[in-house]
């Protein structure tokens, strides 16, 4: 079994920073994408930044400039690093993972358990 397991939510004042880290394990041969996604209260999940296995990155327009996406392969992990923070940041992020569990087969999409980022003003 895949298991996304993430870390470093918080409580952050406006302008402040927080580094948030997803690390998959279990049964994975390769991974295609990881990236973050993120809910805020009455509002749709949406998209903040995923990376490829190569390195290429996407970022939501809201977060760019702001928001870091880095990974390492070798331990199956990716980090947001969130700078100058916003109150309307404000949500649970969530760690997604498209990956096959060996080289030839379906490709399955993995979701972490989600942790709270709070940016008061």
């Amino acid at each position: 079994q895949v298991q996304l397991v993430e870390s470093g939510g918080g409580l952050v004042q406006a302008g402040g920073s927080l580094r948030l880290s997803c690390a998959a394990s279990g049964s994975i041969f390769s991974i295609n994408v990881m990236g973050w996604y993120r809910q805020a209260p009455g509002k749709q999940r949406e998209s903040v930044a995923t990376i490829t296995s190569s390195g290429s990155t996407d970022y939501a327009d809201s977060v760019k400039g702001r928001f870091t996406l880095s990974r390492d392969n070798a331990k199956n992990t990716v980090y947001l690093q969130m700078n100058s923070l916003r109150p309307e940041d404000t949500a649970v992020y969530y760690c997604n993972a498209r990956l096959r569990p060996q080289a030839v087969g379906v490709w399955y999409s993995y979701w972490g358990q989600g942790t709270q980022v709070t940016v008061s003003s």
